[in-house]
C-alpha cells in the first residue's frame, strides 16, 4: 500500500480490507510493499487495516521497519516472484542472438528530455553489441505505448515482447544476456533467471532492490546528460557484468518460497 502514485491505493485497498474484517472475515496481506505513504491518514488507515490482519508478509526492509515501529507482527521474505517457476517462452530462440531487454513504464520521472536520452543510448549501445533488443510492456496497458515508441526508433533487430503468462514473461530472461529494466519486477525476473540487470530508478523500492544486491543502475533523476556516457556504461557492463551467483539465486528463491508457506499454514 502506497499513495505515492495515488492517494486512493490505501483507501481502495484499506477499504476493502477493513470491510472484510467487519464482516468478521479472515484477511491476509501478502507480500506487501508498504509505502511511501506521505499522507498521515493514509499511513493511519494502513496501519489499522494491517494490524487486523491474520498474516502479514513482506518482501523488503523499509517495510519490515515500518511495521516494527507500528508493532505488528510480520515475516520478511524476498519478493514472491523469485520462486515463480519460468516457462521457457515459443520462439524466443529462433530469434537473433545476443539478446538485452529493456523494460521501461511512463512516469513523471522519465521525462521526454531523460527519454531521449536512453532512446538515444539504447540504439547506440545496440550498434556497438549487435543485440537483439527485446521491448518488453511488463503492464500493456501503461507500458506498451512507450514500448512502440522506442521500436520506431531503432533500425532493425528489435521485437515487441509481450505475454499474459507471467511464468513466460519471467522465462525471457533465460535466453537474455541483460536486461535495462524500470519496473521493479522486471529486475526481479531477470535476476532469478541469471541475466545481467541494469536499474533504472524511480522508486524506493527499486533503489533498495538495486543496493541489496549490488546490482549497477541510476536514478532517474541522476540520469547522466550525455547519451554516450549512458551507452558506453551498458556496453562496460554487457561486457564484463556478471550476473547473481547460482549460490545466491537459490538460496533467495528458498526464502521467497515463505510466502507461499505461510499462506497455505493460514488456509489450513
Amino acid at each position: 500500500m502506497q499513495d505515492s502514485s495515488s492517494a486512493l491505493n490505501p483507501f481502495y485497498y484499506g477499504g476493502l480490507m477493513g470491510l472484510a474484517q467487519r464482516l468478521g472475515l479472515r484477511t491476509i496481506a501478502l507480500a506487501q510493499g508498504i509505502g511511501p505513504l506521505s499522507r498521515p491518514w493514509t499511513e493511519a488507515l494502513t496501519r489499522r487495516c494491517l494490524a487486523g490482519c491474520d498474516v502479514v508478509t513482506v518482501r523488503d526492509r523499509n517495510s519490515a521497519a515500518c511495521l516494527n515501529d507500528w508493532g505488528i507482527p510480520f515475516t520478511l521474505a524476498p519478493d514472491p516472484v523469485w520462486a515463480l517457476e519460468s516457462r521457457s517462452p515459443q520462439g524466443l530462440w529462433d530469434l537473433p542472438a545476443p539478446r538485452v531487454a529493456v523494460i521501461l513504464r511512463p512516469h513523471p520521472r522519465l521525462t521526454p528530455a531523460r527519454l531521449e536520452r536512453l532512446i538515444t543510448a539504447i540504439a547506440s549501445f545496440q550498434h556497438a553489441t549487435q543485440a537483439s533488443i527485446f521491448l518488453v510492456p511488463f503492464q500493456p496497458s501503461q507500458d506498451l505505448d512507450l514500448a512502440r515508441t522506442i521500436y520506431a526508433r531503432l533500425p532493425d533487430n528489435r521485437y515487441l515482447w509481450q505475454s499474459d503468462d507471467p511464468r513466460a514473461l519471467k522465462g525471457l530472461f533465460r535466453g537474455v544476456e541483460m536486461a535495462i529494466s524500470m519496473r521493479l519486477h522486471g529486475l526481479i525476473a531477470a535476476a532469478a533467471e541469471g541475466c545481467r540487470c541494469w536499474g533504472l530508478s524511480y522508486d524506493p523500492k527499486v533503489t533498495q532492490f538495486l543496493q541489496e544486491f549490488d546490482l549497477p543502475g541510476w536514478e532517474l533523476e541522476e540520469l547522466p546528460r550525455e547519451s554516450t556516457v549512458i551507452s558506453q556504461a551498458w556496453i562496460e557492463d554487457y561486457a564484463n557484468g556478471e550476473p547473481l551467483s547460482n549460490t545466491r539465486i537459490q538460496a533467495t528463491i528458498d526464502r521467497a518460497s515463505l510466502h507461499r508457506e505461510l499462506l497455505c499454514q493460514a488456509l489450513g
